[in-house]
């Protein structure tokens, strides 16, 4: 497993230009193996997106059950229930107009999945490769063209057109940081932080995508006899290089 992650997917980081950390999305035993940690005020809302600078400086956050940040994070990372049915009813869809009707948004709160861990602790950070077994999921912080080359990069080895290997859910960002995919052991792959909620805390370019750790392991194997050695990306790069001058 370590072996996965001392390789590293360095071609496909360098090709893209990706200069942003990578996030891993953790579930473990012990927080400390994390260090240096930081941790929502208790009591005080805090989005997980709102700790973007703490991960460019190289910390890992570190939520619980019992101290998740905000209602979100306790839904989604933690199946916890931070307020009830209705309330969450009346907030989506009565004060954020979300949904087309309250029936709607009742629906999508009755089916929407949630994470449950395994452990106390969940860790969002830069990855850390002793810690790789109880890593979930990957996440990359790109511009729309490395999105496109990411995406790329997730149907390389796929043969089949159908069941698409990268979605864009509607969801909260936490959500789509993980608790949305529907099988943790597939390589599959998410385009995120595009709750509108939460997308002040990144820079206006930047999106998430996010991978389960088979289809981390799968991007690790790109090499130059891919499409990273190929025109396609060069050219996009040298366009973007003559609008810039």
């Amino acid at each position: 497993m370590v072996e996965i992650m001392a390789r590293y997917p360095a071609l496909l980081m360098e090709k893209a230009g990706v200069t942003l950390p990578v996030i891993g999305l953790y579930d473990a035993p012990d927080a400390s193996a994390f260090e240096p940690l930081v941790r929502p005020v208790k009591g005080r809302p805090a989005c997980v997106f709102m700790f973007f600078r703490s991960w460019l400086r190289g910390e890992t956050l570190h939520l619980t059950k019992d101290n998740f940040g905000c209602g979100g994070a306790g839904t989604y990372l933690f199946d916890v229930a931070t307020r009830s049915r209705q309330e969450m009813i009346d907030f989506l869809y009565g004060a954020e107009g979300l949904k087309a009707s309250a029936e709607t948004m009742a629906e999508w709160i009755d089916r929407s999945p949630h994470y449950k861990p395994s452990h106390p602790n969940i860790l969002i950070g830069p990855l850390k490769d002793d810690q790789y077994e109880y890593l979930k999921t990957v996440t990359f912080l790109v511009n729309p063209d490395q999105l496109g080359l990411f995406i790329t990069a997730a149907y390389y080895h796929q043969g089949r057109p159908t069941p698409p290997r990268v979605t864009a859910p509607f969801s909260s960002g936490c959500g789509q940081l993980g608790p949305l995919f529907e099988d943790l052991e597939q390589p599959l792959a998410m385009v995120g932080a595009t709750d509108i909620a939460m997308r002040k805390y990144l820079p206006p370019d930047i999106v998430a995508f996010t991978v389960t750790r088979p289809m981390y392991e799968l991007l690790c194997t790109l090499d130059d006899k891919s499409f990273l050695g190929k025109p396609f990306w060069r050219e996009l790069q040298k366009s973007r290089a003559q609008m810039q001058s």
